[in-house]
């Protein structure tokens, strides 16, 4: 099979010829940190490329992709002509920092002497009030110039070989909100001031649409996967309240889906980390089509259970390890052992790409990385 045929293959629930793999994306990528040393161990030599600077994440190039028989390649918009999101260097309190101001307004600081991620050091909603929102100076997502040359770009991508093409993550409608807010404001808010909440999620939304709208004129009968998402859960269980999510939620987040599926005939991956078991009957009550990253190490996400509750209706992308406990810290035969177990619980059948749970983090060593793909390479063939 080719690489798309054998994504198309899993996400339809037919059993292709082996499992698909992915890294690169936004939720399925790898630190710089961690890239550097993985090509070092490979004796790759390379110039090193960002994809995310909030997340640090590197851009793996066709060289690395290939030797992990990686199956997904990505295509994303660009920010609209006259937006200037460079990282600006900053000293505060005899500390020298990178600083990002994105479309919304929000500031991502990261302190040059730590350099593994960027937190939100400004949130520009702070001390809003329902109507600050009317005068706020949200981005225009209609604006036609983030998407020039997509389609030209996606041709290309798609005419060299025969990969399945996904976009980058978009759709992001509740974290933005919290961004924006503050995250202790904002879950205050969904106790005290839901007008509020509903208020700046629609704006939220209504950015969505119109990006959605834009981007998939240009590209949505090329695309095979579109990512969306929004953090729903923490390790435990929801993050905040299922009745708020069901009743303020649910809905923007079904504008977003119903906006896809009048654009594309791609399928919708949906990403939330965490124990997000409670909300998976809401997500497929949406449309969502596929699941990452799949947090086997979180409370209730047990791969056996999960694939044999939602595995005719729902797609897992990712599953991989536990990438808080073993994969950073455990040895390469013991990566080896839980990866063929993970991949033989969510395989049969179909309705599986293997990838790890989220981004392979700074730190993890490069004969861990090895074998993790390489396992479940070895693992996935029907």
């Amino acid at each position: 099979m080719t690489s798309r045929e054998r994504v198309l293959a899993a996400l339809n629930h037919e059993e292709p010829d082996r499992v698909p793999m992915d890294l690169g994306g936004f939720q399925t990528g790898i630190h710089l940190d961690a890239y550097r040393a993985l090509i070092d161990h490979l004796g790759i030599r390379e110039e090193l490329r960002t994809l995310d600077p909030v997340q640090q994440l590197a851009v793996p190039s066709e060289k690395v992709l290939r030797r992990f028989h990686i199956d997904v390649r990505y295509i994303t918009a660009r920010a609209p002509a006259g937006f200037d999101g460079g990282i600006r260097r900053n000293v505060r309190d005899g500390r020298l920092w990178h600083d990002l101001q994105d479309e919304f307004g929000v500031v991502w600081s990261m302190p040059d002497d730590q350099g593994l991620y960027m937190d939100i050091s400004r949130h520009p909603l702070a001390r809003a009030g329902i109507s600050d929102l009317e005068k706020y100076p949200f981005p225009d997502g209609s604006d036609c110039s983030r998407f020039t040359g997509l389609k030209d770009r996606a041709l290309l991508m798609r005419g060299e070989e025969s990969f399945a093409l996904s976009s980058g993550i978009c759709g992001v409608t509740y974290e933005i909100c919290w961004y924006l807010r503050g995250l202790e404001r904002w879950f205050m808010d969904m106790v005290e001031n839901s007008e509020f909440c509903e208020a700046l999620i629609d704006r939220v939304c209504h950015y969505w649409v119109d990006w959605l709208t834009g981007f998939l004129a240009e590209v949505g009968d090329l695309l095979d996967i579109i990512m969306i998402g929004d953090d729903l859960s923490g390790q435990d269980g929801p993050l905040f309240s299922p009745a708020f999510y069901r009743r303020v939620v649910k809905p923007r987040q079904r504008r977003v889906v119903d906006t896809i599926k009048s654009h594309s005939a791609a399928k919708i991956w949906y990403h939330t980390c965490g124990s997000c078991l409670e909300f998976i009957p809401d997500l497929l009550d949406n449309g969502i089509d596929i699941l990452n990253p799949v947090q086997i190490s979180a409370r209730n996400m047990n791969p056996e259970a999960l694939k044999k509750r939602f595995g005719k209706n729902l797609v897992f992308w990712g599953g991989g390890i536990d990438a808080q406990h073993l994969l950073p810290f455990e040895s390469p035969e013991r990566v080896r052992r839980e990866v063929r177990t993970n991949v033989r619980a969510l395989m049969p059948g179909g309705g599986y790409v293997f990838c790890n749970c989220h981004n392979i983090q700074a730190g993890v060593p490069p004969e861990n990385i090895v074998a993790l793909y390489d396992s479940a390479y070895e693992s996935g063939f029907y």
